[in-house]
């Protein structure tokens, strides 16, 4: 069974939990598969933090080998 390297990570936008997951797994972005769990959901008048977003980054499967 082949073992998937991924992780789920939570921040203020996607984008930051993105950046966090790439920054955690010391990869770019051409290297992953991004999933979208959940969006942030803004708080009261707006603002930022009521409910974070999350994603999950794996790393692409190679289909070639050298």
């Amino acid at each position: 069974m082949k073992e998937k390297l991924g992780i789920e990570v939570e921040g203020k936008t996607v984008e930051e939990a993105i950046q966090s997951a790439l920054k955690t797994l010391k990869v770019n972005r051409g290297k992953v598969k991004i999933e979208i769990l959940a969006e942030e959901e803004k708080g009261l008048f707006g603002m930022a933090g009521a409910k974070p977003a999350k994603v999950r980054v794996s790393m692409k499967q190679d289909k070639e080998k050298s």
